[in-house]
């Protein structure tokens, strides 16, 4: 799955919406794109593991081996393995930057961690992958906030409503991880247990 591949065709392929516009083209036109796009094919047992692996690699913005190391730290958590990598998942600075309403999307999430715009308990972090612990305050760092995107962010314009294992003050561009989030509160369209499945087969 190409990262350059257009998101409204990857939308359309995957059945989910990845960013506001492609949630528009979906409305529309709720199929996968190409001319047998509407064709009614039974899928297999594999296609459908496969689906469930590539949802959850588009809403995470991951490469194959992101999500392979994910389940490998999941699958030694103890608990669930498959509720453990989407704990995992969630947990990385770039979703719990779009989950408080700091980017519009997982993509403009990850470019402003990578390009030095978010801070960890004050000290500026550029890995996307970085992993925050309960009590650890994000925060857009000061030098960034007169930027348009944060503007916007600031005004409230990209939130939704704040997940409850998420602290989020939008106007000061500052938000702490309280806990580990529950599955049922992650907001990502996934059967974990068929990504699971898929690597074990």
């Amino acid at each position: 799955m190409s990262r350059t591949r257009s998101k409204v065709r990857l939308s359309r392929a995957l059945g989910i919406p990845l960013t506001p516009k492609s949630a528009r083209h979906l409305e529309r036109r709720p199929y996968p794109p190409g001319e047998h796009g509407r064709g009614r094919k039974r899928a297999s047992d594999y296609k459908t593991r496969l689906l469930e692996k590539q949802r959850l690699r588009a809403q995470y913005d991951l490469s194959e081996a992101q999500l392979r190391l994910a389940l490998e730290r999941a699958s030694r958590s103890g608990g669930s393995t498959g509720e453990a990598l989407l704990v995992d998942l969630e947990t990385r600075l770039d979703a719990l930057v779009l989950r408080a309403g700091f980017s519009r999307t997982i993509y403009q999430a990850r470019q402003a961690v990578s390009h030095g715009h978010v801070t960890v308990n004050g000290r500026r972090v550029d890995r996307p992958s970085f992993h925050a612990r309960p009590g650890d305050v994000i925060e857009i760092a000061v030098a960034s906030r007169c930027k348009t995107p944060f503007v916007i962010a600031a005004a409230g314009q990209y939130a939704a409503t704040a997940p409850p294992y998420l602290e989020v003050g939008a106007d000061a561009l500052k938000a702490r991880l309280v806990r580990l989030p529950a599955r049922a509160e992650i907001p990502v369209v996934c059967d974990e247990r068929l990504v699971v499945e898929f690597y074990s087969r």
